[in-house]
Order: C-alpha cells, then sequence, then structure tokens
C-alpha cells in the first residue's frame, strides 16, 4: 500500500498504452534555443553567402547595359534615351539580388539540423555582406570591360561602365532572405522547425 506521502505518477499502471491523459500531467517545454552548436554552421553559411556576391556581381557586369555618349568639346553627353540605362543597371542588380535572397532563404532552410534564429540571421548578415561584394565586385569589372580611351575626338561615341548610384539596392538580398526563411518557418508550424534532437554541446 503506497504511503501518503508518495506522490501519484505521471500515467497509472492501468493506464499505459490506453491514451488517458491524467488531469494532473502537463505539457512538454517548449523547445529551446540553441547557439553554440549552431554558430559553426553559422559562420559557414555566412562565409559561403558572402562568396555568393562574387558570382552575383559578375552576372550583373555582364548584362548591364552601358550608356554610349558622344563626346563634346568640354565632357561626353548621352545620347538620347541611352541615360535610361542608369534605371535599368539598377533594376537589374535588384532582380539578381532579389533571386539570389530568394535562394539563399530556401537553401538554409534546407539546413534541418540548424533551422533556427541563430543560421537565419547568418544567412541574413551574409546576404548584407554579399549584397556589398556584388556591388563592388560589378562596377569594377563593368569599368574594365567598358573602359572609355583616354584621350577620344570630339565627336565620338563612346560607351560609359553601368553605375549603381544608390545603396538602397543593397537591402534587396537580405530582405528577401529573411522574409523566404520566414515563410518557411511560418509554413512548418512546428514549435522546433521539425529540427532532429540532437546532443547538447
Amino acid at each position: 500500500m503506497p504511503e501518503a506521502s508518495e506522490e501519484p505518477t505521471a500515467e497509472p499502471v492501468w493506464a499505459v498504452g490506453t491514451g488517458y491523459s491524467p488531469p494532473w500531467s502537463y505539457p512538454p517545454p517548449p523547445p529551446r534555443v540553441t547557439i553554440k552548436p549552431d554558430l559553426v554552421p553559422a559562420a559557414v553559411v555566412l562565409v559561403v553567402t558572402v562568396a555568393l556576391g562574387f558570382v552575383v556581381g559578375w552576372v550583373w557586369s555582364l548584362l548591364a547595359p552601358p550608356q554610349r555618349m558622344r563626346v563634346l568639346a568640354d565632357r561626353p553627353v548621352p545620347l538620347p534615351i541611352e541615360s535610361y540605362h542608369r534605371f535599368d543597371d539598377v533594376v537589374l542588380f535588384v532582380l539578381l539580388s532579389l533571386g539570389a535572397g530568394l535562394i539563399t532563404g530556401f537553401a538554409v532552410w534546407l539546413l534541418r539540423r540548424w533551422r533556427g534564429p541563430v543560421i537565419m540571421i547568418a544567412a541574413v548578415l551574409g546576404g548584407v555582406g554579399a549584397a556589398v561584394v556584388a556591388r563592388q565586385f560589378g562596377l569594377t569589372l563593368a569599368e574594365a570591360r567598358w573602359a572609355v580611351p583616354a584621350n577620344p575626338e570630339v565627336g565620338d561615341v563612346v560607351s560609359a561602365a553601368p553605375t549603381l548610384e544608390t545603396w538602397w539596392i543593397l537591402l534587396a538580398w537580405p530582405l528577401t532572405t529573411a522574409l523566404a526563411y520566414g515563410i518557411l518557418a511560418a509554413w512548418n508550424g512546428s514549435d522546433d522547425l521539425d529540427r532532429p534532437a540532437s546532443p547538447e554541446f
């Protein structure tokens, strides 16, 4: 006969396997956010994402249209409607960044073992670095490809390198990465994002 001081077990013996839930049972605690085990994978994600910026910058330098300009006595002047390419260059960079951001967010989501805020923050920060790298590397390649002659003659038509005249374009990649990862996490709906159990480090 059990003593009065003994507490009732979570599930009586007679209820084992029946699905009976006693009134004194409690729901399992929510999964904790792990940080230390995810630091190394997060660093790898950040470095790889930044490296993708070189690819996007190279592609942009190949696709971005230059401006054809006529050399006057004092300065070169864009030909009619050629100045629109300044807008084309920005739009093309934004579109490439949006696509890269979607791919980054989806690819990081597939790393099921490390799903969580740590890996997402690393991907977003990597998107910021990748956008900066893509902009600087793309402009450098474009200037080398469309180099203006040192001493053009008056009346000559030359091609000026594509330009990116705003820094707001750097937000496209990281924001799209965060949006893609957030939508996938919300669609998953699980507290632990279906992350497999792993030993503590």
